[in-house]
């Protein structure tokens, strides 16, 4: 439970990330939608927060999801092509600096006495909480540097295409969901992509 509380509050402040970084290049979508807040309600989304999280609980015993994306309106950037790669960026950036500042006092404290744990109940509470958050943001943050629509990683595929593709990278952002659902339902693509992140992360903070 500490995990998906913590894998919650991730969510969000990725989330307010984007919003934070629209503001400062000139869009105020996000503020005026109320989103730039840490009540979870408004960010709550009916499929990717309720929905998606059972679904993954029944089939893979593992929980994930998303909040509602907070709103950006490119026309309202200075330089949207530009720009809207620092947007789209700023939540995984956000969700490694939080899973740093959570991950070093836990390396620092453990010191190694919790190498071989055989509860993940055995650090104290402040230490499984500052852990879990600290993966909470990692896995969240490298799932989103996939560069798979909608999520983040993609930004940087808009940015780097040639003018003349963008058109057919247009296309098939709408089947990039479908595309996600694939890898993390009927392959375990995910996985293996996420293993070695997991494996250096525990590590670093138990070794």
């Amino acid at each position: 439970m500490v995990f998906y509380g913590c894998l919650i509050v991730a969510i969000i402040l990725h989330e307010i990330s984007h919003g934070v970084v629209a503001l400062w290049f000139g869009d105020d979508t996000a503020k005026r939608e109320g989103r730039l807040t840490l009540n979870p309600i408004p960010h709550i989304d009916l499929f990717g927060s309720i929905i998606l999280p059972a679904l993954m609980v029944f089939t893979t015993g593992f929980a994930f999801g998303y909040a509602k994306p907070v709103p950006v309106n490119p026309t309202k950037l200075r330089d949207p092509r530009r720009q809207m790669v620092f947007v789209g960026l700023a939540g995984p950036f956000s969700n490694f600096l939080l899973m740093f500042l959570a991950a070093v006092p836990v390396h620092v404290f453990t010191n190694g006495k919790y190498a071989y744990l055989t509860s993940w109940n055995d650090p104290p509470l402040i230490v499984q909480i500052l852990m879990w958050f600290a993966f909470a943001n990692l896995i969240l943050g490298v799932f989103n540097m996939l560069p798979i629509p909608p999520l983040d990683g993609s930004a940087l595929i808009e940015r780097v295409l040639p003018r003349k593709w963008l058109p057919n990278w247009y296309r098939f952002r709408p089947y990039g969901m479908a595309v996600l659902f694939f890898l993390i339902f009927w392959t375990n693509a995910l996985g293996v992509i996420l293993r070695p992140f997991e494996e250096h992360f525990w590590k670093f903070v138990l070794g």
